[in-house]
């Protein structure tokens, strides 16, 4: 079944066999269209191919995995034509990082249908480059405020694999995802697969906020052992730092709500500290995040933070 989805590139194979680690290796995801808070993934996904001069190895028929009515490709037309297209694609490339390391990037459009065979023929790559660690990350919203460190979930199996952390999290009903299910299937045939969840304020979600993707990149170095570039998410921070400052300055209840998360976000972590059960995760973002979001509603004419 996977293997009809999947077409293999020689030189990208050949290339593979020669440069590929001793041991195991690592293979990192990032998928448009799954939830990304702060377009956490897309960032890390920017980063790891600018900064690495990428040798396709393998490539995914989209045309199999894509519902194109659903999820329509932009196109752009000027004037009297059409100039560009924002081609779907998904595909495994050989990148490095700092030290020089060899790792497996699969990116590009997550699939809309046949979730499994997409997962078989993933496994498949797995298998036939001798991956040991499948890794992803993206941006999850949270009712906490921009002025505190932000906070990271990661899950996936083995258990042994990930942080020794508490969790902000129960047990709730999510709808699922390739990325998720790609996660538990690999759990389920006892392959490693591990994903990265930054906890990104709700109110900067549908912006850009390269902060997320730097922490994002720290806490795939911490499980994977890989050294990672994010001297390109620098600048981008700054200038998201900026954006930010500028817009809560110029209002007062923007300040009143950011301050308002701040001291429920310290009262959780008191909490938590003190050995103290919680009630649960931080506050919604429904119960705090109403008005900011219409205050950012408001600024569309404005240059979102990080853009």
């Amino acid at each position: 079944m996977s293997s009809a989805l999947v077409n293999w590139d020689p030189d990208g194979v050949e290339e593979w066999e020669r440069v590929a680690p001793a041991d195991s290796a690592v293979l990192m995801h990032s998928l448009r269209g799954f939830i990304d808070a702060g377009k956490t993934g897309a960032l890390v996904a920017g980063q790891v191919v600018e900064a690495s001069d990428p040798v396709r190895l393998a490539t995914f028929d989209i045309d199999q995995l894509l519902d194109y009515r659903s999820r329509r490709p932009e196109m752009t037309f000027s004037v009297n034509e059409f100039t560009d297209y924002d081609e779907p694609h998904l595909q495994v490339d050989i990148v490095r990082d700092l030290e020089d390391t060899p790792f497996l990037f699969l990116h590009g459009f997550e699939p809309d249908i046949r979730w499994e065979a997409y997962i078989a023929a993933v496994r498949e790559i797995v298998d036939r480059t001798h991956v040991g660690l499948t890794l992803g990350a993206h941006g999850i919203p949270m009712a906490a405020p921009h002025t505190r460190p932000l906070g990271v979930t990661v899950h996936g199996t083995p258990q042994e694999l990930l942080p020794d952390a508490a969790s902000f999290f129960g047990t709730a009903a999510v709808p699922a995802s390739a990325q998720n299910l790609l996660e538990y299937r690999f759990g389920q045939w006892g392959l490693a697969a591990i994903n990265v969840a930054v906890h990104v304020p709700h109110y900067l979600a549908q912006s850009s906020y390269p902060q997320a993707a730097k922490r994002a990149i720290r806490a795939i170095e911490d499980i994977s052992g890989l050294l990672l570039d994010t001297d390109g998410l620098e600048d981008e921070a700054a200038r998201a730092e900026e954006e930010i400052a500028r817009q809560s300055g110029e209002s007062e209840e923007v300040q009143a709500l950011v301050t308002a998360l701040e001291e429920q976000y310290d009262a959780f972590m008191e909490r938590r500290e003190d050995g103290i059960e919680s009630a649960g995760p931080l506050p919604s973002a429904e119960e705090l995040g109403a008005e900011f979001e219409r205050f950012l509603q408001q600024q569309r004419g404005d240059t979102p933070p990080g853009a």
